[in-house]
């Protein structure tokens, strides 16, 4: 059920794949095999934590039917168990896929990020549809298989982005498709919100760990990652972000919901370079560059110029944590009505103006006076969730399917490499699947899966 790459199968499917990466993502989409159902058969992947969100909103469908559930831990299977007594229950993932065969159509992995792309990838080749937790994988390297797989399955997937199903994140990518504000100069991107409670930890690693409770099937939660002995309230149930074995650190985390509308609506390819600054007690600390993500990085890709930006290279900036959004970027969200710069959300600058997106808020044209009577385009209120079992019914495709979001998770789990090696521009042959300049960074594309994984 694993896989792990070797040098010959990487260097293929880095071929392979480079022409098809700087495609949209509507044009690489293969030919959707799933004909219209009255009532779909639905399996989770996980049902704790954001599990248990995508499970409450899985529920409200009215045409699906939860059958199956899964989970490594016997207590939170028992909890979701109670508002389904009838689904049949596994703990092993494996097991599920195996004997629930045509009974399922569809399922949602909501697992630690280290599982995704080993668990979607075994599910889109059994044939299901896959609704999957953001960032996709947590590695450039499952990224880019991922997308492949989901490219020659032709079925169903979504990443779980649920922001683009707003109205105010599909408004921001019509105003820029439209050229609302002019040619495209740089992007901001800010995700500081305070006291992120699953980053907390700064290490190191327990010396010793303890026996794993009885309802927690720990192999198997561990999965693809390094054998680590189990430790109370260290990766299980939440904290397991901060470390790089399990998370993909803030940046992984929330990256893919605030990237989303600029990546669509600015129609990106891959990024031809980044570089990342780290708060300094992280840089300066050797075990804790070795085991967790650091609470604070700026990371800038260059990317190639295209038809929004006049044919000009220009620069999407990340900000998190102790690093916060330059001076420029804090006055044009003050002419939002903004003491400072919103705590999570995207600024989009342009010549003739600029979009600014607070997450989960409407999108926003500055100057106001300017853009007072810019049309607005009308839209229908969308649930993200919905929009992926519908279209496993029959309905249109979804926004967010993994060869559209393939590439962008890919750029965003590259800056997660260079927030690794900090203070190093990485030089990003997206077609050869390459950092061209650094052996380092090369390394730290993919993982190599534990032992019978």
């Amino acid at each position: 059920m694993g896989y792990d790459l070797n040098r010959r199968q990487f260097l293929a499917m880095s071929a392979a794949l480079g022409a098809s990466n700087m495609l949209p993502g509507c044009m690489r989409m293969g030919r959707r095999r799933i004909a219209p159902l009255s009532r779909l058969n639905h399996a989770c992947i996980g049902v704790g934590g954001i599990g248990e969100v995508d499970l409450k909103n899985i529920l409200e469908h009215a045409k699906t039917q939860v059958v199956a559930i899964c989970d490594v831990d016997a207590t939170r299977l028992a909890k979701a168990a109670e508002k389904l007594p009838d689904a049949r229950r596994y703990m092993d993932w494996r097991q599920m896929l195996e004997k629930e065969g045509d009974r399922i159509d569809s399922v949602n992995v909501s697992v630690p990020d280290h599982m995704h792309a080993m668990i979607a990838r075994a599910a889109l080749r059994a044939g299901k549809n896959v609704y999957c937790q953001k960032p996709l994988c947590h590695d450039v390297a499952e990224c880019r298989a991922l997308a492949e797989t989901a490219r020659k399955a032709g079925l169903v997937t979504q990443l779980g982005t649920q922001l683009a199903a707003g109205i105010g994140d599909r408004t921001a990518v019509h105003y820029l498709r439209a050229h609302a504000i002019g040619t495209v100069r740089k992007v901001i991107l800010s995700a500081n919100r305070p006291g992120v409670e699953h980053l907390r930890l700064t290490g190191p690693r327990p010396a010793q760990g303890t026996e794993p409770p009885a309802t927690l099937a720990w192999d198997l939660w561990l999965g693809t990652a390094p054998e680590r002995p189990f430790a109370p309230d260290i990766y299980h149930p939440m904290t397991w972000r901060s470390w790089q074995d399990f998370g993909t650190g803030w940046s992984g985390d929330i990256g893919c919901h605030i990237f989303d509308s600029v990546w669509k609506g600015l129609g990106l390819t891959a990024p031809i370079s980044v570089v990342a600054e780290v708060q300094e007690s992280w840089r300066n600390s050797p075990a804790r560059r070795a085991d967790t993500w650091p609470q604070s990085n700026h990371i800038t890709w260059v990317f190639p110029g295209n038809e929004k930006s006049g044919g000009k290279e220009f620069t999407i900036e990340w900000f998190d944590g102790e690093f916060y959004p330059p001076e420029e970027a804090q006055a044009i969200a003050r002419q939002g009505g903004f003491q400072r710069f919103p705590t999570e959300g995207s600024l989009v600058i342009g010549t003739d103006g600029a979009l600014l997106l607070p997450s989960g808020s409407g999108a926003m044209l500055l100057p106001k006076d300017k853009f007072r009577d810019y049309p607005r385009p009308v839209l229908q209120p969308r649930n993200h969730y919905h929009h992926f079992l519908d279209a496993c019914m029959g309905g249109e495709m979804t926004e967010s399917h993994f060869v559209q979001t393939g590439p962008m998770a890919e750029a965003i789990i590259l800056g997660t490499v260079a927030v690794r090696r900090p203070g190093e521009e990485l030089h990003w042959n997206s077609a050869r699947l390459k950092v061209t300049n650094s052996r380092a960074a090369q390394k730290l594309l993919k993982r190599s899966y534990r032992t019978g994984w």
